[in-house]
C-alpha cells in the first residue's frame, strides 16, 4: 500500500508508475480505513493500546494453531472478544472518509468494556452452561450475559460492516421471539408459535448452532491465520513484486496497462480477500497507467474493479467465505480450492479478453519497452517470495492429511524468519548497519500483525451475526417455509429445467440484493442456510453428497462477489472512481458490464459441474486432461459472451452479431453434445470473419495518440 507520509503530486492521475500519493488515492485509502480497518486516527498510549491488542490477538491465534487442543468454544470466544475489543476502539460510530474521528470517546470505553466482557463471560461459564443444557435457571447472569453479547454483536456489526446486517438480524430475532403467526399472517403455514426471551438467548448465546457456532469457528481456526498470511506476505514485499512482474510480462501488449493490472490483481488475490483494499494497492499505479495509454477514467476504474473483485474467487484464500463452504460441505479444504482453480483461471482469462476487446475499439498500443521494469532483473530481485507462497499452495494440494492452519502457520514462522533476514541483507548492503535492519524488520512486522488484525474485526463480527441468523433458522424452520413459497413460484413452470433456471435467476437476484449491504462473507454464510437448500430441493440434488452441492454453494458465492462491483453501493467502485477522477456511479456501471462473465461463469458451473473437476458424482472424479476440452469451451464461451455484451469483436457488432455471439455462448454453457459444440463454434468464426471481411473495405482507423 502506498505511503499516506508521502506529498501529494498536483496532477491527479496522469503522472507515471512511481509518482508520489495523489489527492484520490489518499481518499481511496480513507475509504479503506474507514471500510475495513477503522477510520479512527489515534496517537500516544491510545495508539499504542490498539497496536498492543492486535499483536495480542496474532500471538494468541498463532499459539491456539500451534497447541492445537483448546476446546472450540474457548477458542471462538476469546476469537470474540478480541474483535469486540478492535471493534469499539478503532471503529466510530460515524466514519466519515476525509474526517476521522480522533481519540476514543467515554462512550465507546463503556461499549467496548461491556462487549469484551459478555464475551469473556463465556470463555469462563461455557462448559457448566453447556452442561446444562442452556441458559441455567437461577442463574440470572447468564441471561443478562447472553442479551448483553447478542446486543453489543448487532452494535458492533453496525460499526464495522455497515447497518444491513443488524437490520436482517433484527428482523430474524422478531420472527423468532413473536412467531410466525404473529408476523407473517399471509402466510398459512404458521412455521413456529414464538420463543420466548431465555429461550432464544439460549440458542444464540449457549448452542454452537448460534454465535459460537461453526462460521465463528471457522473464522477463530483457519480464517485469522490465512488473513495473518497475506499481511505479512504484502509486508514482505510481495504484493510490489507481483505487479511489477506483471507489468514486466503483459505491459508491452495492446492494452498492456489494463492487463497488467488484471494479472497484478489476480496474483494479489491469492493472498488478500478484499476487493477495495486490492484496489487501492495496486489501482494507485495501475489506473493511472491505464488512462495515459487511452482508456476512460471510467473503464480504467472499472478494470481495476473487476479484476479486484474476483481477486475473491483466487484459491488458496478466497476471502473467508471458502473455509466456511469447505465446513458447510463437510470437504477437505484442498479439495475445495482445487475445484475452484479452473473456474477462477477462466474468470481471469476471460477479463484479460474484456481488456483486450476495449484495446481493440480504442485502437491501443501497448506501454513502451522503456516504462517497463526488466523481466529477468525484476524476477531475480523477489524470486524469494515464491517459497512461502509455494509451501502453502504445494502441501496443501499435495497432501491429504494437509492440516490448514499449521500449514498456515508454518508460513507464517518461515516468512518471519525470512522479513528479518531480508531486512538485515538491506540494511547491511544500504550501509545502515544490521543492527538496523534487524529493527526496519522489527517495525515492519507489527504492522502487518497490526494491519492482519484490523483486517480481521469485520471477518469476525460478520461470522458471529451471520451466527444468529443461522441459529434462528435452525429452531425456526423458516428455511423450508422459504422453499415452499420458492416451490410455488417455480411450479408456475412446465419443465423441470426452466423451474431450476427459475430459482437460480431468484437466487442471483437475493445475492446481488442482499450483497449491496453485506460483506461477501456474510452474504454467503446467509446464501447457504437460506438459498442454497431451495435450489437442491427444486433441482433435485443429494444434500449428502457434496459433489452435488458444490455448484449450487460456488453459485452463490460468485453472485455475492459480483455484489462488489454492482451499483448504487459498490464501494470498490468509489475507490476506484477516488483514483482515476472519474464518475463512481458510472465506474461501478461499467464495472458491473465487465462482470457479467463472471454470472455466465457461475451458470456453466452450475449445469456444467466438470468444470469443478466433478464427475460420476466424485469430487475430483475428471482427470485433467478430460477436463481441457471443457476449459477451452468455456473460456470460447465466455470470449463470446463478453464481445456480445461489449458489441465489439473485430469490430463494432450489429443487432445480429450480437444476437448470434448470444447464442453461441449460451449453446457453450452445458459443452456436452460435440454437434452443439461446433455449431457454436461455427456461430462464432461467421460473425468474426463477417466483420473481418467488412473492415477490408474500410480505412484503418489511427492508433490513439495515447498510446
Amino acid at each position: 500500500m502506498s505511503d499516506p507520509t508521502r506529498p501529494i503530486s498536483s496532477d491527479p492521475v496522469l503522472t507515471p508508475p512511481g509518482h508520489d500519493m495523489t489527492e484520490g488515492e489518499r481518499r481511496a485509502l480513507e475509504m479503506v480505513e474507514a471500510a475495513e480497518t477503522g477510520g479512527r486516527k489515534l496517537g500516544g498510549w491510545q495508539a499504542g493500546l490498539v497496536t498492543l491488542v492486535a499483536v495480542a490477538w496474532c500471538l494468541f491465534q498463532m499459539y491456539a494453531a500451534w497447541n492445537g487442543t483448546l476446546v472450540p468454544t474457548t477458542l471462538r470466544a476469546i476469537h470474540l472478544g478480541f474483535a469486540f475489543a478492535l471493534a469499539f476502539l478503532v471503529f466510530p460510530f460515524r466514519k466519515t472518509p476525509g474526517k476521522p474521528q480522533v481519540g476514543i470517546p467515554w462512550s465507546d470505553w463503556l461499549l467496548g468494556l461491556l462487549a469484551t466482557g459478555s464475551a469473556a463471560y463465556f470463555v469462563v461459564q461455557y462448559a457448566n452452561i453447556a452442561a446444562n443444557g442452556g441458559i441455567r435457571d437461577g442463574v440470572p447472569a447468564d441471561l443478562w450475559a447472553g442479551s448483553a453479547l447478542v446486543v453489543m454483536l448487532l452494535l458492533a456489526a453496525w460499526r464495522t460492516i455497515g447497518i444491513a446486517m443488524p437490520l436482517i438480524s433484527l428482523a430474524f430475532i422478531l420472527f423468532a421471539f413473536m412467531g410466525a403467526k404473529g408476523l407473517i399472517k399471509a402466510i398459512q403455514t404458521p412455521f413456529h408459535g414464538g420463543y420466548t426471551w431465555p429461550q432464544l438467548m439460549g440458542q444464540l448465546a449457549t448452542n454452537t448452532e448460534g454465535i459460537f457456532g461453526t462460521a465463528l469457528g471457522v473464522s477463530a481456526q483457519i480464517v485469522f491465520l490465512f488473513v495473518l498470511f497475506g499481511a505479512v506476505f504484502d509486508k514482505l514485499g510481495a504484493g510490489d513484486w507481483f505487479m511489477r512482474v506483471a507489468q514486466s510480462i503483459l505491459g508491452g501488449f495492446r492494452g498492456g496497462a489494463a492487463k497488467a493490472s488484471i494479472l497484478s490483481s489476480g496474483l494479489n488475490g491469492i493472498i488478500s480477500g478484499s476487493a477495495v483494499s486490492n484496489v487501492v494497492t495496486g489501482g494507485n499505479i495501475t489506473i493511472g497507467t491505464m488512462i495515459r495509454t487511452g482508456y476512460s477514467r471510467e473503464k480504467a476504474g472499472a478494470i481495476e474493479v473487476a479484476s479486484s473483485s474476483n481477486g475473491q474467487l483466487m484459491p488458496p484464500v478466497m476471502g473467508a467465505a471458502a473455509f466456511i463452504m469447505a465446513q458447510n460441505l463437510n470437504i477437505e479444504y484442498r479439495s475445495l480450492i482445487l475445484a475452484a482453480a479452473i473456474p477462477a483461471f477462466l474468470c481471469y482469462a476471460a477479463l484479460l479478453a474484456v481488456a483486450h476487446i476495449e484495446a481493440l475499439k480504442l485502437n491501443l498500443r501497448g506501454l513502451p519497452r522503456s516504462e517497463l521494469p526488466p523481466l529477468k532483473k525484476t524476477v531475480l530481485e523477489g524470486w524469494y517470495y515464491i517459497l512461502p507462497l509455494g509451501y502453502l499452495i504445494g502441501v496443501l494440494t499435495s497432501n491429504p492429511e494437509a492440516n490448514p492452519e499449521r500449514i498456515a502457520l508454518n508460513t507464517i514462522l518461515m516468512m518471519i524468519v525470512m522479513m528479518f533476514v531480508q531486512e538485515g541483507f538491506f540494511a547491511s548492503r544500504d550501509g545502515r548497519g544490521l543492527a538496523q535492519g534487524l529493527k526496519d524488520g522489527g517495525r515492519k512486522l507489527l504492522e502487518a500483525f497490526e494491519g492482519g488484525a484490523r483486517s480481521m474485526v469485520g471477518i469476525a463480527i460478520a461470522t458471529a451475526a451471520a451466527g444468529i441468523i443461522v441459529g434462528i433458522v435452525t429452531i425456526t424452520g423458516l428455511g423450508f417455509g422459504l422453499a415452499d413459497v420458492v416451490e410455488g413460484v417455480t411450479n408456475l413452470f412446465q419443465t423441470p429445467f426452466l423451474k431450476i433456471l427459475a430459482v437460480l435467476v431468484m437466487g442471483q437476484l437475493i445475492a446481488l440484493i442482499l450483497g449491496m449491504g453485506l460483506p461477501t462473507t456474510a452474504n454467503y454464510i446467509l446464501m447457504s442456510a437460506l438459498i442454497v437448500p431451495i435450489i437442491a430441493r427444486v433441482a433435485g440434488l443429494d444434500t449428502g453428497n457434496p459433489a452435488q452441492m458444490l455448484p449450487a454453494h460456488m453459485f452463490v458465492f460468485y453472485f455475492g462477489i459480483m455484489a462488489d462491483s454492482t451499483p448504487p453501493v459498490a464501494l470498490a467502485a468509489f475507490a476506484a472512481a477516488a483514483i482515476s477522477g472519474g464518475d463512481p456511479v458510472k465506474t461501478g456501471v461499467q464495472a458491473f458490464q465487465y462482470e457479467l462473465r463472471t454470472a455466465l461463469l457461475a451458470y456453466m458451473m452450475f449445469f456444467n459441474p466438470q468444470l469443478l473437476l466433478i464427475a460420476n458424482n466424485q469430487l475430483g472424479g475428471l482427470p485433467l486432461a478430460e477436463a481441457i476440452p471443457m476449459v477451452i469451451f468455456a473460456f470460447i464461451g465466455l470470449v463470446a459472451f463478453s464481445a456480445a455484451t461489449l458489441r465489439f469483436l473485430h469490430r463494432k457488432t450489429n443487432p445480429l452479431q450480437m444476437l448470434l455471439l448470444l447464442v453461441a455462448s449460451f449453446v457453450l454453457i452445458i459443452p456436452t453434445q460435440i454437434i452443439w459444440n461446433l455449431g457454436a463454434l461455427a456461430l462464432i468464426a461467421a460473425v468474426y470473419f463477417w466483420q473481418k471481411a467488412g473492415s477490408r473495405s474500410e480505412p484503418p482507423a489511427p492508433l490513439s495518440a495515447a498510446a
